[in-house]
């Protein structure tokens, strides 16, 4: 048996080795745009030092990315003007400094907050053990014009940065309109930083930053989001920070939080507390006040909104059940009916009463928590998917009163009740929200809240029931429905979750087949004044804590960049770069599938 003495000395022995060059690889730009492995013994010895950055052979492939091709390790790419320069410089993070002299006063706080997680993010880049030397200084200075800190589809996220340097001073320069178009800016150049391992021998690690770049960028969509669905399985708020800082990573702008459905109303509301009571899984399976405030806030640092989803008057059944107990009659019908066919499209069932009249004081209430957690300007999504007329036809009393209206049951009628309760719930949600035509100025169109597509929105019916000023709608059809065309030739604003493309879940169930990187990359939706933009969205009922972030990552950074750049070339010439936001994205301890095996890694262009 090994004695204790030998067992330390051969684990020395194999952490040596871990650590160690003795792999002979270096790594060569080849042509200008990709990064290729090249064996040190072709090499002469020199030609692997750190002062030949220059001659384009590189100790690392993630050193070798940062100043190959036209947008280097960048993602999603720019869209304006753009030169990464080949001189590399060391530094340490310690002897980093901001200057926020040329902002707002207002904007100041979260221009803090914003450099902290750039902070975090470069040394996590750094790693373990991140002392290596240098005398390097760098100074980031910040310009923002705007005092404006709200967020919308109307906020300017465009931003320049220029880098210098001179002797061993490296000046950063960020210009914006506005305190979010500037984190964009730090997040470009947190890009332009990677780590760099010291000489042989020493496990010392620092960083290397590039030398010269001149970025100038705007995002091409306004609406840039994922959608996640909380309701069927519970998702800890852990995970949910995790999924910002990845939208952050990427310059996604919109967390669509699927918070309620049939399953379970996981999300507490004082004022109406029997929701949760009914509908949580458990009192640990809730979402408090606090928790999406702090939600809301750590979005806002990233510069993402928050956009809160009540489905209705479908997908509503546990929490609304409570009704006929505290007497005020059936909320919901059909809640947990079997067969289950019979009554939804999805077990367990459950919709809205639109005829019970306390159903509307219920939802005030409920509307009233939620303006409590989001941002004062933010809107609501208020569902409206998968409504199932058959439910509303088993109730008698519903039946009832469509017939005291001389109506014969058919589908029109339907449709027409549940145009109604979409009036009464928007109603209700302008007047908690301050956006009723009384409290809010005249001079201003009343802000839209969104819904899914469904009979409602049918282009041959939709124009009967909601005003194109008031509703945008959020098109979940595959890429070769005419729908959403012929909606925006009506005039009305669309944002596009193409389900055969940029659905998550699909691929585990029934016949939907899964939808990589790639497909995703490649989707492409109009450029057109009512097209805002699109979400990737990640449906949870075979999702969980174990699994949201693999399934998210690095796909939704392929939308990512088709919304922020809407790149007129295809996924192949994006592979090394999605590689490395890969990479980053690990380093950020966001777990992210693997895009190639880690010789397409290690060869560009070879496995396109």
């Amino acid at each position: 048996m090994l004695q204790p003495r030998m067992l330390i000395l051969i684990s020395i022995f194999l952490i040596t080795l871990m650590f160690s060059k003795a792999d002979n690889w270096s790594y060569q730009c080849v042509q200008e745009q990709r990064c290729v492995r090249v064996n040190r013994d072709t090499l002469n010895q020199e030609d692997t030092s750190f002062t030949t950055f220059n001659e384009r052979i590189y100790d690392s492939w993630k050193i070798c990315r940062l100043v190959c091709g036209t947008y280097g390790p960048l993602w999603p790419r720019p869209t304006g003007n753009t030169f990464i320069g080949q001189n590399l410089m060391q530094f340490h993070p310690n002897y980093l400094r901001f200057d926020f002299q040329d902002i707002p006063l207002v904007t100041k706080d979260l221009m803090v907050d914003m450099t902290k997680l750039f902070m975090r993010n470069i040394k996590h880049e750094c790693g373990v053990n991140c002392t290596l030397p240098s005398e390097t200084e760098v100074l980031v200075r910040v310009f923002i014009t705007s005092p404006d800190t709200t967020l919308s589809w109307d906020t300017i996220e465009s931003y320049s940065l220029d880098i210098s340097t001179l002797g061993t001073k490296v000046s950063v320069d960020i210009s914006a309109a506005t305190v979010y178009g500037a984190r964009h800016g730090l997040e470009t150049l947190s890009q332009m930083v990677t780590v760099q391992s010291g000489p042989e021998g020493s496990y010392r690690n620092g960083l290397v930053m590039t030398g010269a770049a001149r970025v100038r960028d705007t995002p091409v969509y306004s609406h840039r989001g994922f959608m996640l669905d909380t309701a069927r399985n519970f998702i800890p708020l852990r995970q949910i920070k995790k999924i910002l800082d990845g939208m952050a990573a990427t310059k996604l702008n919109v967390f669509h939080w699927h918070i309620t459905d049939s399953q379970s109303f996981p999300i507490e509301t004082p004022r109406v507390p029997m929701m949760t009571q009914y509908g949580a899984y458990s009192s640990a399976n809730v979402y408090r006040q606090d928790d999406i405030r702090s939600i809301v806030r750590l979005a806002r640092t990233r510069g993402i909104r928050v956009i809160l989803e009540l489905d209705a008057p479908a997908h509503a059944g546990n929490g609304w059940n409570w009704g006929p107990q505290h007497g005020l009659g059936e909320l919901a019908i059909c809640v947990n009916e079997q067969p289950w066919r019979s009554y939804c499209i999805q077990p367990p069932c459950g919709q809205l009463n639109p005829i019970n009249p306390n159903l509307y004081h219920i939802l005030r209430d409920i509307y009233r928590d939620f303006m409590d957690v989001i941002a004062h300007e933010e809107t609501l999504h208020m569902g409206g998917d998968e409504v199932f007329f058959p439910c509303w036809n088993s109730s008698q009393d519903i039946r009832d009163l469509l017939r005291s209206r001389g109506r014969t049951l058919e589908e029109g009628d339907f449709l027409q009740l549940w145009a109604e309760f979409q009036a009464s719930a928007l109603r209700i949600w302008d007047e908690e929200s301050g956006r009723a035509p009384s409290s809010r100025d005249p001079r201003k169109p009343p802000p839209p809240v969104i819904l899914w597509t469904s009979h409602l929105t049918l282009p041959e019916n939709i124009e009967n029931y909601l005003e194109k000023e008031r509703y945008i709608i959020q098109a979940w059809l595959k890429a070769d429905d005419p729908t959403p065309a012929q909606l925006i030739e009506k005039g009305y604003r669309i944002i596009f979750s193409t389900k055969d493309a940029w659905y998550l879940d699909h691929g585990f169930w029934g016949i939907t087949t899964y939808a990589s990187w790639r497909k995703v990359y490649n989707n492409r939706i109009p450029t057109s004044v009512n097209v805002l933009g699109g979400e990737t969205c990640l449906w949870s009922e075979l999702v969980d804590l174990n699994t949201i972030e693999t399934l998210t990552w690095p796909r939704t950074a392929a939308l990512g960049e088709r919304l922020w750049s809407n790149p007129d070339t295809n996924a192949n010439q994006a592979e090394a770069r999605i590689n490395r936001h890969r990479e980053r994205l690990m380093t950020r301890e966001i777990r992210a599938e693997a895009v190639a095996p880690k010789w397409c890694l290690q060869n560009e262009g070879e496995c396109s």
